[in-house]
């Protein structure tokens, strides 16, 4: 059998693995629970596909972001492994197909989303595979105290019923000392290894900047490499991109409201360096192998340090000198500080959010569960008069309650299936002729079209039996009116997964005591995210380490807040020479230009301003037409 390196050198052409690595390979191989916490882009996928290809067997991967599924999957048959995903996009027959390839021995590693987990057809095949490793990504989202929490990640432990003897390898980037005790008992791993890389990251500089120019400031620091703006929403995204691209800077935008060739376009260009400055909501980067990020920068500050950890540790894989610029101003104090109350609303608003959700989607009292439904928030938000910013968070809490699951945007095609018996089929045959043309075509084009649903390409029956697609459309649209079979059309977009028997808003059962616990802990990040803002003492690595319960000896030596104490000595005569130079380039500049252009971001702007006015005071500058320059 081959030795792990051997693996690695022939599938990823990599000589030696990266720190921890290896050892969470080993206790694979030896049937041992495993939990893993490596920093973001510590190489977390090598860990289960190194063994996968060396156990017989499948490994089955959960992960819960479907992008980063598709992107893992390709990846992998680039290189010749065979893998696959089931997601739902998916048409049902490449479900099946999939399923039984995978009972077939057909793949080294299977990645499926922990909701499909609990499909009976998921759940029908599963005691056939031959599960050797059940790898669990992101697997602080089985933690209800941590900051991603998905109530579906609850439901992993059920496969370890049927492959006792299967080893299970949680691996995650972010997750403080509750996180990881969460983990494995959620997970139920048994006397688990564990593995923790420590989060220090030595050739990332960490800058915080108060601004009350974020646009300017931005222009400034963009543009200096590989890059990627975090804004908080699409729109400013956008607006980002426009005004950077319009000041010279090659910028693009990315969010999940963008259609996905314009996404897939604009993530093809930064990654080709086409477009070296990517402006994007925080939905971007998760999965993105890129090594040569010279700078994250956050437009708006983060709600977590999780989450800015996260982010900034996009920057540097390569291991080169890279930068964290984090810009803030009051707003986004104010911001943080009211979020509590914005992400917990009240009870009366839950059921208020909940009622309406079942209007929108028309899903009566009692009807089935574990259905996907498209969801556009926005559209909503518009229907039931209410603010988007106060509904997300309800929709996401009472998805926390395992009420439903809210997707990223996926492509769906559509689905049909009978909801009515082939008596009164054969009737309407006789009354609308034009209808039984359509329902004869669907009954000998697609043979589960009774029993569940069914995807269907209209333009393919348009083809079939010579129709337009349009009119194909308009017929399943009047069927569907007439309650004789459910038409969901196809579309790319955001998706609900709706868990359980619809009840009536008023007798929801809401746990409003875990809500609390919830709300108390939120509370406490976001105290933490505004310290770690507003703070000039403390060295910014050790805030972090200290955060994610890591020992720290000393501090770090690359963040603002040490280069301030590095520099607070730097002498005036430093400074004047840095100054002159700086107005050689520039020949004249303002006030304003000589202070932003400075070198060293470490020296105050008020220690700055004392130096410049004692040098005119000197004579060693002098103002023409407001404009600083030396003496003619």
């Amino acid at each position: 059998m081959q030795t792990p390196e051997q693996i690695l050198k022939e599938y990823w052409g990599y000589d030696n693995f990266r720190p921890l690595q290896r050892d969470i390979i080993d206790s694979v191989l030896e049937n041992k629970d495993t939990l893993a916490l490596l920093p973001t882009g510590g190489g977390k996928s090598i860990c289960y596909q190194v063994p996968a290809l060396m156990k017989e067997g499948v490994c089955l991967v959960i992960s819960p972001l479907i992008a980063l599924m598709q992107d893992q999957v390709h990846r992998l048959k680039q290189l010749n492994i065979r893998a696959e995903c089931i997601h739902s996009g998916l048409h049902f027959n490449d479900v099946r197909r999939i399923l039984d390839n995978t009972v077939q021995g057909g793949y080294k590693l299977l990645y499926i989303s922990p909701e499909r987990l609990q499909t009976e057809l998921f759940k029908d095949y599963l005691p056939e595979f031959d599960v050797n490793l059940i790898a669990v990504d992101e697997a602080h989202c089985i933690s209800q105290w941590g900051h991603d929490f998905r109530p579906d990640y609850m439901t992993i432990a059920t496969v370890r019923d049927i492959f006792p003897d299967t080893p299970i390898l949680a691996l995650t980037a972010t997750a403080t000392k509750d996180v990881r005790a969460d983990i494995v008992k959620q997970l139920e791993l048994t006397n688990p290894t564990i593995f923790k890389q420590s989060f220090a990251r030595d050739n990332i500089f960490y800058d915080i900047r108060y601004s009350e120019n974020k646009d300017g400031d931005t222009l400034k620091n963009a543009g200096k490499g590989c890059s990627i703006i975090y804004t908080r929403s699409r729109k400013q995204t956008e607006a980002i991109s426009k005004y950077l691209s319009l000041s010279g800077v090659n910028a693009i935008p990315y969010h999940a409201g963008m259609a996905k060739e314009k996404r897939e376009e604009a993530q093809n260009k930064w990654m080709n360096n086409e477009t070296p400055v990517m402006t994007a909501t925080t939905a971007f980067g998760m999965g993105i192998d890129k090594p040569d990020v010279r700078m994250v920068l956050h437009y708006d500050a983060p709600e977590h340090l999780e989450a800015y950890y996260q982010e900034a540790g996009r920057a540097g894989r390569d291991g080169k000198p890279s930068m964290a610029l984090g810009l803030y101003n009051s707003t986004d104090i104010k911001r943080l500080a009211d979020s509590t109350g914005l992400q917990y609303p009240s009870e009366t608003y839950l059921r208020q959010v909940y009622q309406a959700v079942s209007e929108y989607l028309q899903i009566p009292i009692s009807a089935e569960p574990d259905r996907y439904y498209h969801f556009d928030v926005f559209d909503f938000c518009q229907k039931f008069s209410l603010k988007v910013n106060n509904a997300i968070p309800a929709l996401k809490l009472l998805e926390r309650e395992g009420l439903w699951t809210l997707s990223e945007a996926v492509y769906s095609p559509a689905t049909v299936q009978f909801t009515t018996d082939r008596h009164v089929l054969d009737s309407i045959s006789q009354t609308h002729p034009h209808l039984g043309y359509v329902i004869i075509g669907l009954l000998r084009m697609y043979g589960t079209i009774f029993h569940f649903p069914t995807h269907i390409r209209e333009t393919a029956v348009a083809k079939q039996l010579k129709m337009k697609k349009e009119e194909i459309e308009q017929a399943l649209e009047q069927m569907d009116n007439m309650e004789l079979l459910r038409y969901n059309k196809p579309g790319e977009g955001p998706q609900l997964f709706f868990h359980h028997y619809r009840v009536d808003s008023r007798y929801l059962n809401i746990d409003l005591e875990r809500i609390a616990a919830l709300r108390k802990r939120h509370e406490t990040r976001t105290e933490a995210m505004i310290r770690f803002l507003e703070n000039k003492t403390i060295c910014r690595e050790r805030i972090l380490l200290i955060y994610f319960g890591e020992e720290v000896k000393k501090d770090c030596g690359h963040c603002d807040v040490c280069r301030g104490k590095q520099s607070a000595n730097k002498s005036n005569k430093e400074i004047h020479k840095e100054l002159l130079e700086t107005i050689k380039i520039k020949r004249k500049v303002s006030i304003k230009e000589l202070v932003d252009f400075y070198p060293d971001p470490t020296i105050r702007q008020d220690q700055l301003l004392a130096v410049i006015r004692e040098m005119l005071d000197h004579g060693i500058l002098e103002i023409d037409n407001g404009l600083i320059r030396e003496p003619l």
